[in-house]
């Protein structure tokens, strides 16, 4: 906030945080390191700056991490975790329609408040580090089809037996990728491209009903992927 940022704060020796600091150097870094490749990007930020705004030396930094690189790797990797992390929720509602639509606005939603900064920052640096984009895109994906394919599971077991198949080991990931495909993926993209969040919320629901409605119609007559 800019108020904070007015205050005055007594400066801190990089490598020397204050007592109550001293723990968690690792979360520091990644928090001081997030928010500056977020105002900055990744280029114009540098370690220097990152273990100033930690504060951490940078002999500490390359303890953790191995470069700027990898620090941006692992900042992404926990914003990706968090976006993922659906321990103990349990897709509510009665029939199946009504639990996938609860799931797929809830994943959308948390994509829209928490992800986009980061995946416009990881954008903005594939043409320089198309490695590190493509990395990035291909954990995150995975990490998100395999935290939805569970969810997917616990929602689905009603389904007849002929669309059974698709929620089956060898097969689950592929449909979880499908259902983010239709339902997180278009608003994602809107919000990557500054469409305002508020609007994107109030059509979710209606939104979110269709792109099931069509999931489960493509379910019950049991694709070939």
């Amino acid at each position: 906030m800019l108020t904070n940022r007015s205050k005055k704060r007594p400066r801190v020796r990089p490598g020397r945080p204050p007592k109550g600091l001293a723990a968690d150097v690792e979360g520091r870094i990644l928090d001081a390191a997030e928010k500056l490749f977020l105002e900055k990007g990744f280029q114009s930020t540098s370690v220097d700056e990152i273990a100033e705004q930690a504060p951490a030396s940078k002999p500490t930094i390359y303890s953790h991490f191995a470069g700027k690189e990898a620090l941006f790797a692992a900042v992404v990797a926990r914003v990706i975790n968090g976006l993922t992390s659906f321990e103990g929720y349990v897709p509510g509602g009665r029939t199946v329609q009504e639990k996938l639509t609860g799931l797929g606005t809830a994943i959308t939603e948390r994509a829209i408040d928490d992800s986009v900064d980061v995946f416009r920052a990881t954008i903005a640096e594939a043409q320089r580090s198309p490695g590190l984009s493509r990395d990035v895109h291909e954990a995150s994906r995975k990490r998100a089809a395999g935290a939805v394919s569970q969810l997917l599971n616990e929602a689905t077991h009603t389904l007849a037996t002929a669309s059974k198949a698709l929620f089956g080991p060898k097969r689950i990931m592929g449909t979880a990728q499908i259902f983010m495909d239709l339902i997180l993926l278009p608003m994602l993209m809107r919000s990557l491209m500054g469409e305002d969040a508020k609007s994107l919320r109030k059509e979710l629901p209606h939104f979110v009903r269709e792109r099931v409605n069509f999931f489960l119609a493509a379910c019950e007559a049991n694709w070939t992927q």
